[in-house]
């Protein structure tokens, strides 16, 4: 998606709010937004302006505020992004979820789409791998959280062989 337009990392969590505020009720009003981000109505005002020049909402000072075409584009990018990091941080680094959501949020806006793609490439590979798969993953949980793996390295590659050696079988 690199034909959608760049906005500041601000800008994208204002869009982002808006739609899902907008998922919410329909539609968004200022004050809304203002109590999601916890910021002034000037900053909110000042943010609407700018997306509205760009073609992303549609706000009129006092009206309810609704995404265009193009403003649903960039506000599901941005959550796309923001829940493909943050699978990546619970799923394969076993980061808790506070604290994955909260890294989501600040790497969503910095993170070049390429980078995202391959960590959720990354993901469905290790879930498909027979030389790996959830056990992989729940091993390299298992790891974080005791500071070594469950059982001997050993052991493991002879377990995978033994489940390989069976699928060939059967």
């Amino acid at each position: 998606m690199t034909d959608l337009p760049h906005l500041s990392a601000s800008l994208e969590d204002y869009i982002e709010t808006i739609y899902h505020i907008i998922t919410e009720k329909q539609v968004a009003r200022g004050k809304d937004i203002s109590a999601r981000l916890s910021v002034s109505g000037a900053s909110v005002t000042e943010a609407l302006r700018a997306l509205s020049k760009r073609g992303l909402i549609n706000y009129a000072p006092y009206e309810v505020i609704t995404l265009t075409t193009e403003g649903r584009k960039v506000a599901e990018d941005v959550i796309r992004r923001h829940n493909s990091l943050k699978q990546f941080f619970t799923d394969v680094l076993a980061i808790d979820e506070p604290l994955a959501e909260e890294g989501a949020c600040k790497i969503e806006h910095t993170a070049p789409p390429e980078i995202i793609a391959r960590m959720v490439d990354f993901i469905k590979f290790l879930e498909i791998c027979p030389r790996g798969g959830k056990d992989l993953i729940a091993g390299f949980a298992n790891f974080c959280q005791q500071g070594q793996t469950a059982d001997a390295c050993a052991t493991c590659i002879s377990n995978c062989m033994e489940i390989q050696a069976g699928k060939r079988i059967g």
